[in-house]
């Protein structure tokens, strides 16, 4: 069984336990994130957002046996709570006929695709979006070290996860 897992932020740089089998490789298919999760270390994460810009993500094949098994790495290095069902999102090619997965999938014949389904969250609601002000806001009230942690995760997502707010971000804190 081929099940790839979809990435757009610290997963890339930091899998810490994901069993991967492949590099990460960037023809992913179009998601629409954003920079729009505060961590509960404070830094501004990418999430899928609906209103984000489709952003080409990265993706990568597992070392797993089923998709259970994938669902569970994912959800174990992502920290999500087993009783918060709706953490990590799966796509099983024959489930749709049409859309960007099925178009992605199907033709690199992959089993699944998982990848990390947490919302947006600012002031610690789960699915508030923050405006793009919000966003730069946060990051500027941040403490030394927290401040540093964003600007770090910021500076290392991939550049193809080009998006308004980190443009923002880096136009207006002064990042690279």
């Amino acid at each position: 069984m081929v099940i790839a897992c979809l990435g757009w932020g610290s997963l890339i740089w930091k899998p810490d336990g994901l069993p991967l089998a492949s590099e990460w490789f960037s023809d992913g298919p179009h998601v629409p994130v954003e920079f729009a999760r505060v961590s509960d270390s404070g830094e501004l994460t990418t999430a899928i957002c609906v209103n984000g810009p489709p952003c080409k993500v990265l993706w990568a094949v597992l070392d797993v046996d089923n998709l259970d098994e994938a669902r569970e790495a994912l959800r174990l290095r992502e920290g999500i709570p087993q009783d918060w069902p709706h953490g990590i999102g799966s796509f099983t090619p024959g489930t749709s006929a049409v859309g960007v997965m099925a178009e992605w999938a199907i033709p690199r014949e992959l089993d699944a695709v998982i990848w990390t389904a947490l919302p947006p969250r600012f002031k610690d609601v789960e699915g508030l979006v923050p405006t793009a002000n919000d966003a730069v806001s946060h990051l500027a009230g941040l403490s030394a070290e927290a401040y540093e942690q964003a600007r770090n995760y910021v500076e290392q997502v991939p550049a193809q996860i080009d998006t308004p707010y980190r443009r923002e971000i880096i136009s207006r804190l002064g990042w690279k």
